[in-house]
This record gives C-alpha cells, sequence and structure tokens, in this order.
C-alpha cells in the first residue's frame, strides 16, 4: 500500500512539473505583455508587474496591422483545415476499409512524409505555386497548408475509421445503401470527435505556422500574424519585448479558444449504443 501510494505521488509530482515546465513560457509571456518599459529592462524581474500597463498592446497596433495580418491568418487556417477534412475523410474511409497492399503502402508514405523536412519541400511547392500563378496569395498558401497537413490529418482519420464498428456499414447495406450514402448517413457521424480534431490540428497549424508564409508571401498586406511578429525585432536583432510579448500573447488566443470550446466534442465518445444488431 505504501509503496502504491508513493508511486501514485511521483506521477503526480511529475505531471505537476510538466504542467510548470508547459506553462512557465505563456505565463512569463503574459507577465511581460503587461510590464512598462522600466521594468523590462530591470536586472530583478518579477513575476507580477508592478505598474501593470496596457501601452504595450496601443504600441503593438500602432506599429504593425494586427488585425488585418490576424484576419489573413484565419482566411488561411480555416480554408486549411476545411479542404484537409473535405479531402481527407473519404480518402481515410477508402484505406481503413480496403486493406489492400496499395492502401498499407499508402498508410506507410503517409507516416514517412511527415519526416520531410520544410527546406526539402518548399522548392517544388513554390515551383507549382509559381507556375499556377499562385505566389504572394492567401489562396496559395492555403492551398500548402492543405499539402502539409493532409497526410498527418489521413492518419489521424484513419484510425477513427477503423474504430468505428464494420457492422453498422453491414446494416447499412443490407438496408439498400450504397458506399456513399453509408460514408455520409453512417460512419461520418460516428467520426465527428475524430474529424473536430482532425480540423483543430490543421487549424492550429496553419495559425502557427511561420517558415512557408515567410517565403511565399513578400506584401505586407498579405503576410499574416506570425510574420508580422518579426516585424517588432530589429535590423540588429534588437526585439521591441514589450510590443512582441502583447502581440505574440494575442496570437495565441485563438488557438486556446477553439480548443476550449471544441475540447468536449474531441473527448466525449459518440459511439455507445451504436451497433445494430
Amino acid at each position: 500500500m505504501r509503496t502504491s501510494r508513493t508511486g501514485r505521488a511521483g506521477q503526480y509530482g511529475a505531471l505537476l512539473a510538466y504542467l510548470v515546465f508547459l506553462a512557465f513560457p505563456f505565463l512569463w509571456l503574459i507577465s511581460t505583455a503587461f510590464k512598462p518599459p522600466r521594468e523590462l529592462g530591470s536586472l530583478h524581474p518579477t513575476w507580477i508587474p508592478k505598474d501593470p500597463t496596457l501601452a504595450n498592446f496601443r504600441q503593438a497596433f500602432d506599429e504593425q496591422p494586427l488585425l488585418h495580418a490576424a484576419l489573413n491568418s484565419l482566411i488561411a487556417a480555416l480554408g486549411a483545415a476545411l479542404i484537409a477534412v473535405l479531402l481527407a475523410t473519404p480518402m481515410a474511409y477508402v484505406m481503413a476499409r480496403r486493406r489492400t497492399p496499395l492502401a498499407r503502402a499508402a498508410t506507410g508514405w503517409v507516416i514517412v512524409s511527415q519526416a520531410f523536412p520544410l527546406v526539402l519541400v518548399i522548392i517544388p511547392l513554390f515551383l507549382v505555386l509559381k507556375n499556377l500563378r499562385l505566389i504572394n496569395s492567401v489562396p496559395g498558401l492555403v492551398m500548402v497548408y492543405v499539402v502539409w497537413a493532409l497526410p498527418f490529418a489521413l492518419w489521424m482519420l484513419v484510425g477513427y475509421v477503423r474504430a468505428v464498428p464494420p457492422e453498422l456499414e453491414e446494416a447499412a447495406a443490407v438496408d439498400g445503401a450504397g458506399r456513399l450514402r453509408t460514408l455520409v448517413s453512417v460512419t461520418a457521424p460516428l467520426l465527428a470527435p475524430g474529424i473536430v480534431a482532425t480540423a483543430l490540428f490543421a487549424f492550429v497549424t496553419a495559425w502557427n505556422e511561420f517558415f512557408f508564409a515567410l517565403v511565399l508571401l513578400k506584401t505586407p498586406e498579405k503576410q499574416t500574424l506570425p510574420v508580422v511578429l518579426t516585424h517588432f525585432i530589429g535590423a540588429e536583432g534588437v526585439a521591441d519585448l514589450g510590443p512582441l510579448a502583447a502581440a505574440a500573447f494575442l496570437a495565441t488566443l485563438p488557438s486556446l479558444v477553439v480548443f476550449a470550446i471544441i475540447q468536449r466534442r474531441i473527448t466525449g465518445g459518440m459511439l455507445t449504443g451504436a451497433v445494430k444488431n
């Protein structure tokens, strides 16, 4: 009994240490965003600002077009999430239900493709977008985000499809439903948690992405929020720390809000009592 309690205490201690490790950068970011310049340059920084101010937020909005950049990021992230889910759902259904060598090879390729570095794929993607005249455009960036998110979206949804009881599809076939009708009316509703989780992954990945946006978007009015954040760093590498922290704090809020809204659907099961006898 004592050994069990000791082990459980160790697990809780490790979990607490991990949570502190994850929360430290975000809490320090919030603290920095509300500190006046004299506290930012202090040799003895404190967690809680002694004289909190909103001047950093006002300065951030005055110096950079954050709202327009946030709109570009929102369009790119929502577009990538929607298109990735629409493409990945039927593809994952075929890969999960067709246990053929081709399907297994496709699954292996999806996993291997995640190991490719960004630098390896940016040149062919740039050439393709150049031929399509989509360089320096948000639609072109959406296409890149879809290509980048699709393999992992497929890998996620294949697992969710395999968790759906095949008896449901067999019962639908007995009732006269075809493959497409079965996917839309029977399988897709049961995949809602997986679809939501996949859309969340694609959205957050596109919202926070920096490298592709930096390479493909040139004019300021087309740039996304992560790229605009770099403008708070001067030519000599000196950062305007207060406005940068304020803008970065605002940039993290959409991901947190989206996850808080839909996390119940991610964790909730929807297959209870679904098997038809």
